[in-house]
């Protein structure tokens, strides 16, 4: 035989010297959850080692991950209840809980770079990314709201800002209303393909984010179909996005490897809650060892993300798996 690749493996060595593709902290984004209060950590349930932190905890856990070379954080908020309403005024008043955050985590960590997410559904009352009116979801209507959510967050000291609603045009929208404020560097992150899946299960028990009637199908994509993304890639990229997002991530490999062959921005891939969930699930029963964190994050690698949002981030780097 000419041909033995197995020539290529057989010491560590030169296993490392033809690694095609690598994972470092730069690639990682990390996403938090805030609440309310004074040394709140309180423990999500359907997402074993993550937590919601106030304000003070969520600082101490950044600081905890600059330490390790982690600098880059996803912030959520939960909202309570009784802030919300129809049309999530809560998401752009001067003051709460999330403006209040990203303030405070640039105040004392300038150099750490911090992504907002730019949705309804954590401050509407009816759960859902837009408007509901008669049981439809307005799009127009929703981009204004969205516009000076964006706006708030830009005023905060966000530096990138990741619309994760999938209304028509909003990209443009925020990147207009950005511009003509004098934000001109700060990011978009547009979740171009966000799917209607299965896998946010989590992510809505820890921000009590469901929609409390209907589903977001209407809105977001089917997970039949990969040639649609295409379709809104285009449109981010002609309306000023500077990242293109797929959410989930592990089920739709193919979708982040389609725009990263057919577009030249970066590509991020979100490692969704459920994803999560159902890892460590099989690691906690012994069904799968913990090495599959890394194979997970590493195939994102492989299909063309540059950035990846994971839970799994900080325990990555702790195990000296990600330098």
């Amino acid at each position: 035989m000419l041909q033995r690749p197995r020539r290529n493996r057989k010491s560590a060595v030169i296993r490392d010297m033809i690694q095609e593709n690598r994972l470092s902290t730069g690639n990682l984004i990390f996403p938090l959850f805030i609440v309310e209060g004074q040394n709140q950590k309180t423990a999500i349930s359907s997402m074993p080692g993550i937590y919601r932190y106030s304000i003070d905890n969520l600082l101490r856990e950044i600081e905890s991950c600059m330490k390790l070379g982690l600098n880059s954080f996803d912030l959520f908020p939960a909202v309570e209840e009784s802030l919300k309403d129809k049309f999530a005024t809560e998401s752009y008043r001067k003051g709460t809980l999330y403006l209040q955050a990203i303030e405070e985590v640039k105040k004392n960590f300038p150099e750490a770079c911090v992504i907002t997410d730019v949705a309804m559904d954590p401050y509407s009352s009816d759960g859902h990314d837009g408007i509901v009116e008669n049981g439809e979801i307005l799009n127009d209507e929703t981009l204004v709201v969205l516009g000076k959510m964006a706006l708030a967050h830009a005023h905060a000291g966000a530096d990138i800002i990741a619309p994760s609603d999938m209304m028509d045009g909003r990209i443009g929208y925020i990147r207009n209303i950005l511009d003509e404020n004098g934000f001109t560097n700060v990011s978009l992150m547009s979740y171009t393909a966000k799917y209607a899946s299965s896998f946010y299960g989590p992510f809505r028990d820890a921000l009590g984010s469901a929609p409390k009637k209907g589903d977001k199908k209407s809105y977001q994509m089917n997970y039949a179909n990969s040639r649609e993304a295409l379709i809104e890639a285009q449109l981010d990229i002609e309306e000023g996005a500077d990242f293109l997002m797929v959410k989930p991530g592990l089920p739709y490999l193919d979708i982040i490897k389609s725009l990263h062959d057919n577009f030249d921005l970066p590509i991020a891939a979100y490692n969704v809650s459920g994803e999560y969930a159902m890892i460590k699930a099989a690691i906690g029963n012994g069904w799968l060892q913990e090495t599959a964190i890394l194979e997970t994050l590493m195939s994102f690698r492989r299909a063309g993300a540059t950035a990846i949002l994971t839970y799994h981030a900080k325990e990555a780097i702790e195990k000296g798996w990600i330098k």
